[in-house]
């Protein structure tokens, strides 16, 4: 049962989660040098922030597949999920997802209690009203609990609410080490969720086809060449607002080297779309990030850079 749970629990699709981390890589270097202990308290704090949100989206996972149980059965590659098929009770998947509730809760509490042992990064707190992060965990469960009765089946707000869940995701891993969050990483945030759920939607209808409201009546008031403008509108946002942010964001290094980032960023996104189009299977980015390899490689060697670019060259320029 404690693996049907954990299967339910999704964690091919915990590394969304590490949008918790863009705080702590884009926006902390200002305030700590590298392998100091004030690193190691970041990085600890963060990644607490991390297994919380696991915990988190395994509960709404949970939720939702006990909400969709009937639609899931009639999905060809859902139906063999736990619930939907009837490996995993539904009275236990319950009681499970009461538990990974509280135990989501109690982390956020320690984390937030953890954090305060910490002196502010800055000098003052940012978010100066107490268990911020608590508060930021409470309102993604809350979110993602009306997405799953009721907002997933309002068109186009459905992925809003999608993208908010990445948004605040990001929220949390500032919060949890007290930083201030740049506009540009909210504004990169919002696009690229934005982006990766109208491929997600355009990916359901390609492959359910007659099939598609059956599984998700929202997908009634989509069409693959509405899905395909919208891709297109917010696929150009997001390339816009990371090329402006390379050279103009002010906690990046004075010689603009962040802007040797961009090809990797347009190789991924042309990539992602390669697999959206060509080979339908835009509707789990989690699962094309961890199968496609040169989707990885190419974020990988982003990641890379970037890091090289913040913690060495740019330090010493």
């Amino acid at each position: 049962m404690l693996r049907l749970i954990l299967k339910e629990m999704r964690p091919r699709q915990w590394p969304k989660n590490l949008f918790v981390f863009l705080p702590l890589i884009f926006t902390v270097r200002q305030y700590w040098r590298p392998f100091t202990p004030t690193m190691w308290e970041f990085l600890a704090l963060t990644i607490g922030a991390f297994v919380v949100f696991c915990f988190a989206s395994g509960f709404v996972y949970l939720v939702n597949d006990l909400v969709d149980v009937d639609k899931d059965r009639a999905h060809p590659r859902k139906k063999t999920r736990p619930i939907a098929s009837g490996a995993l009770p539904e009275r236990i998947a319950k009681i499970a997802a009461v538990v990974i509730l509280a135990i989501t809760l109690v982390g956020a509490v320690a984390l937030d209690l953890f954090s305060q042992t910490f002196p502010y990064p800055s000098g003052e707190p940012i978010f100066p009203f107490p268990y911020a992060f608590t508060v930021v965990t409470l309102f993604y469960l809350l979110l993602q609990v009306a997405y799953s009765f009721y907002l997933k089946h309002v068109v186009i707000i459905d992925v809003f609410c999608i993208a908010a869940g990445f948004v605040l995701r990001t929220v949390a891993g500032a919060v949890v080490i007290q930083v201030p969050i740049s506009p540009w990483l909210y504004v990169l945030t919002i696009m690229l969720s934005l982006f990766i759920g109208f491929a997600k939607r355009r990916n359901e209808l390609v492959i359910l086809e007659d099939n598609a409201r059956e599984h998700r009546a929202i997908l009634e008031e989509y069409s693959a060449a509405l899905l395909d403008q919208m891709i297109a509108v917010t696929l150009a946002c997001t390339v816009i607002a990371y090329s402006l942010y390379t050279f103009t964001a002010e906690n990046l290094p004075d010689n603009r080297s962040m802007m040797l980032t961009i090809p990797f960023v347009l190789y991924g996104i042309f990539r992602y779309l390669y697999l959206i189009h060509i080979r339908n299977e835009g509707g789990s980015p989690e699962e094309a990030l961890l199968n496609d390899r040169p989707l990885l490689i190419s974020i990988i060697l982003w990641g890379a850079t970037v890091v090289a670019i913040l913690y060495v060259y740019g330090r010493s320029s």
